[in-house]
């Protein structure tokens, strides 16, 4: 399960509530928190929604683990959000605010090197245990240890101590000032000493979590079914951080193996809702007599979500790949505008940026503030950065995909390449061929035509649809030459990025450094961005790393969306107010309700 997303906060506003029944410290940084120390409920919820009644769900591949926290197997879906509680709760309609959920009371200290978080005397395990700082001691102490994924070391990097003051109450002292960490720390999950028992938590996979959430496993089939049921003594349902959610008596997921087979099966009334990622199937298959007669909803939701970068990542730990001509030929090869006509039913925009559809994107040529920060880099920085504004290759005229193969081909001679008896070969008779690893089978129509295209530059290019299992595996180890995936990214990044883009996570198994960039630009920019503690040198630092990103061309651009696609049975209430940032099932499951 990916660490959930939060953007780096400018002003610390501090709100301190003694009644432990509403729960109420929240902190914001560069804005008065929406929503105060008395509130009652969020306002993308309905506090009287009905309670119960089954929703079914459906999970892609399989799942062989309860446990999202390591780096072996694949977790159960929907294990992190229905049974794990971190100490606080975001807000979804604001930038980052949290609001206290395991903690009710936070304090920084005035030197902002430690932070002090107080639990909540009420909060208990499913089994009725009571959660305390020893707890959320041990919690850290394992997702820190060499035995948790390793996204975890590079995320809370710069805690340097963790102290338990009293049954309640705990500190976490820094390396160095991080004006994020004291936020980002609530997003910690807390384990129960009993779910570890005596195993080692790198192997714990098959035993059922005891945690804090409001569901608890009923019953499974591992990988293919898993029932959730509500805890009837859950201990936040009164909070209001919890108001209006989860208001379902069971969540069902059953597992597909094959997306087109599991739209077939949500027709047939196998579950209940599905959030479509594919534009073919939402242009000709989200269609037939229940959608007509409005027994199965069709509907777009509005989103205000950072929708990062997704696209072809190059592997550059191999040496096919090293040279940065090679990759930009490579994408001169993606003829985006004939995929979005004739594949995506016009449906996308192009990514020409690792923050796209935000004010963090690169833009223009570099000025002001961020002209000045580049310029200290100006001697370790292509020349072109400073001159010309970066952008994907593009088929709109007076371009033309002839004219972009031309240019690769250009590229490809200085790099080394040429054709050979139909063959790409360097001069030491290497024909230049790689594979695509694909996880869903339905790239493979979106991959062809661009195979096609780098076939007429005499590079082979096979392609092969794996099940999840084997592709984490391989993805973990960065054993593949280049595969789909994506950056997401928040409204304002930090912390996380050292997972995605920093030199020392590219050595990293399990790490999101896909691409196995290592550059020391990139790293300063990104330890820049963390340190930063106001907006206005967050954006221009961000938009000075995404620019660095993009003229290192590591990745062939793929295309976003800035809405949600779905389709579910008309049976459900929803809230009239859409939360900004958010995606729609995981929105669903935690405020929605059945009728």
């Amino acid at each position: 399960m990916q660490i959930l997303t939060k953007l780096t906060l400018i002003t610390l506003l501090l709100f301190h509530s003694l009644s432990i029944a509403s729960a109420s410290a929240s902190m914001a940084m560069g804005y008065t928190p929406k929503y105060q120390h008395n509130f009652k409920h969020f306002d993308y919820v309905n506090p009287a929604a009905k309670k119960g009644g089954q929703l079914s769900l459906s999970g892609f591949g399989t799942f062989d683990s309860f446990n999202p926290f390591v780096l072996k197997g694949i977790a159960a879906g929907a294990v992190n959000l229905l049974m794990f509680e971190s100490l606080t709760e975001k807000s979804l309609d604001e930038p980052f605010s949290v609001y206290g959920l395991l903690a009710d009371d936070i304090q920084l200290a005035k030197d902002k090197l430690s932070v002090t978080y107080r639990i909540n005397k009420k909060a208990r395990f499913s089994d009725g245990e009571p959660v305390t700082a020893e707890h959320v001691k041990f919690s850290v102490d394992l997702l820190l240890s060499d035995k948790a994924h390793p996204q975890y070391r590079f995320y809370y990097g710069d805690i340097k101590q963790v102290k338990v003051l009293d049954k309640y109450r705990i500190r976490f002292s820094f390396k160095k000032v991080n004006p994020e960490l004291h936020l980002i720390i609530g997003d910690l999950p807390v384990f129960s000493k009993k779910w570890l028992g005596n195993v080692s938590f790198d192997k714990l996979t098959e035993v059922v979590p005891v945690a804090t959430g409001p569901y608890v496993v009923e019953s499974y089939d591992l990988g293919k079914t898993i029932v959730y049921k509500r805890n009837p003594n859950y201990w936040a349902k009164d909070l209001a951080v919890r108001k209006g959610m989860y208001n379902y008596d069971k969540v069902v997921l059953k597992y597909y193996k094959d997306q087109t087979v599991a739209l077939e099966a949500f027709k047939a009334g196998e579950f209940d809702f599905f959030f479509e990622n594919h534009s073919k199937r939402w242009a000709r298959d989200h269609n037939g007599p229940k959608y007509d007669s409005g027994e199965i909803i069709k509907q777009t939701l509005k989103h205000k979500n950072n929708a990062g970068m997704q696209g072809f990542i190059l592997n550059t730990r191999r040496d096919l790949f090293k040279d940065k001509r090679v990759r930009r030929a490579i994408t001169s090869a993606m003829d985006f505008e004939w995929s979005n006509s004739h594949l995506f039913y016009n449906q996308y925009t192009r990514c020409e940026s690792f923050f796209s559809n935000s004010e963090l994107a690169a833009t223009g040529l570099p000025t002001g503030d961020e002209l000045k920060l580049l310029n200290q880099y100006r001697d370790k920085l292509p020349a072109e950065l400073f001159t010309t504004e970066w952008s994907a290759p593009s088929t709109k005229k007076p371009s033309s995909l002839r004219k972009n193969l031309r240019e690769a081909k250009h590229l490809l001679k200085q790099a080394g390449w040429v054709v050979k008896n139909g063959k790409l070969s360097n001069a030491q008779g290497q024909v230049f061929s790689f594979e695509v690893l694909l996880i869903q089978k339905g790239f493979e129509r979106i991959i062809a035509p661009f195979a096609r295209n780098l076939k007429r530059l005499g590079i082979d290019v096979n392609y092969r649809t794996v099940d999840a299992s084997l592709y984490q595996r391989r993805v973990d180890g960065f054993d593949f030459d280049m595969v789909v995936s994506s950056f997401p990214a928040s409204q304002s990044p930090g912390n996380e990025l050292f997972s995605m883009f920093y030199s020392e996570a590219a050595d990293k198994k399990g790490s999101r450094n896909l691409a196995g960039i290592k550059d020391p630009v990139v790293d300063a920019l990104i330890e820049k961005i963390v340190a930063t503690e106001n907006r206005k040198d967050l954006v221009t630092a961000t938009r000075a790393l995404d620019r660095v990103l993009l003229f290192g061309e590591y990745m062939v651009p793929n295309w976003y969306i800035n809405i949600h696609r779905i389709a579910y049975r008309n049976t459900f209430g929803m809230p009239e107010t859409l939360p900004l940032y958010y995606d729609p099932e995981s929105w669903m499951i935690k405020s929605w309700w059945l009728k």
